[in-house]
């Protein structure tokens, strides 16, 4: 038995095939995954996700604080509701988990966390808080749901506590708040939508008016596909605290200015060149690519971190680690036999449509 969240029950009675996920009890489809990744592409879906921990930094050197934990600077968020996403290293340049952060005033920050990486992360922030004066506090009253789709924001915005109007003027990674909700323009799908927390006493009375409103419950196998397309890494598959952020594809989430901003990890990271990139694949032909399968190179092999059948560009696609120099047409090894397969550059889908090279 795993932890559950508030609509756990609600699951249940949709008829949810419920799987663990990190300690979790989620539900992995409704009945047809294939049938709410395309809901999400082509109108809306809402996701469950209570399992990811909400944390709030408080304190007057919270800036500081995160700033000395991030990899990346959150001296680039000064406007209230502003978001980013980073990754939080260990002195070695190891991934412990990547997170979205958004500035909600001069003192406080809020952040949310992987389900399965929650205690570490937890563990890691309480360990440095102390020298910074700043408190790190779990949210377990709060609750979260992730609304997606093109149609995503006009049938939720309605139905939240901010507001219709505010919630539909948030630019994307900004948040607005207002009677412990919060409504994010933020998403793991590639699609657009809100991403958003409230008290947990409330969140099945907003999953029950998201439904009456046409969005389609999904879970967890969509969330993987519509990510996996959006060219998203999935912390445990893609990272975890062996791959630095140079070797998963978010370089582009480290700060190295200014130059004397200590962050935990940088010597690590600062002026390496890393001996592996990481691609996207599309297949060839028929079969579908893995995790740990692995990639034959003209420069030697790679493996692959994520891969699936993708619903909306049916074929399969991957995300991998090939060395440095390889070229772009390889060969994917599935149940011992060696498969054309080429390298694109993520994401594979944007705004329901593909955006790479099938051939």
């Amino acid at each position: 038995m795993g932890f559950k969240t508030p609509l756990h029950a609600l699951h249940v009675e949709a008829g949810a095939k419920i799987v663990d996920f990190g300690g979790w009890d989620m539900p992995l489809h409704y009945g047809s995954q294939i049938d709410e990744h395309h809901a999400v592409r082509g109108h809306a879906g809402v996701f469950d996700v209570s399992h990811m921990g909400v944390v709030d930094v408080c304190g007057v050197r919270a800036r500081d604080f995160l700033s000395r934990v991030l990899a990346n600077n959150p001296d680039k968020l000064r406007r209230a509701g502003k978001a980013f996403y980073t990754c939080m290293l260990d002195e070695r340049g190891g991934i412990i988990d990547d997170l979205i952060v958004y500035f909600l005033d001069d003192d406080w920050f809020r952040i949310v966390v992987n389900a399965g990486t929650r205690d570490a992360d937890l563990a890691w922030l309480h360990r440095h808080a102390g020298a910074f004066d700043v408190d790190v506090v779990p949210r377990e009253d709060l609750a979260m749901l992730a609304v997606q789709g093109p149609q995503a924001r006009e049938l939720a915005a309605p139905l939240v506590e901010v507001g219709a109007d505010a919630a539909l003027a948030l630019k994307p990674f900004n948040a607005t708040l207002a009677n412990e909700w919060m409504v994010a323009r933020t998403g793991y799908t590639g699609e657009d939508g809100f991403e958003i927390v409230l008290p947990a006493a409330e969140i099945a009375a907003l999953w029950r008016a998201l439904a009456s409103n046409g969005v389609a419950p999904a879970g967890l196998g969509a969330r993987d596909t519509l990510r996996l397309e959006a060219g998203m890494n999935l912390y445990g598959q893609d990272m975890d605290t062996s791959v630095t952020p140079l070797e998963c594809g978010l370089a582009w989430t480290v700060a190295l200015e200014p130059a004397d901003r200590d962050f935990i990890g940088r010597a690590a990271v600062e002026g390496v060149e890393p001996a592996v990139r990481f691609t996207g694949l599309v297949l060839d032909g028929r079969g579908v690519m893995r995790p740990q399968q692995v990639v034959h190179t003209d420069a030697g092999d790679g493996e692959i971190t994520s891969g699936s059948f993708s619903p909306t560009l049916g074929r399969s696609i991957a995300l991998a680690r090939i060395p440095v120099g390889a070229g772009d047409r390889v060969e994917v090894e599935i149940r011992g036999r060696r498969l054309p397969a080429h390298c694109v550059k993520p994401p594979f889908v944007r705004h329901g449509k593909a955006i790479v090279d099938l051939d």
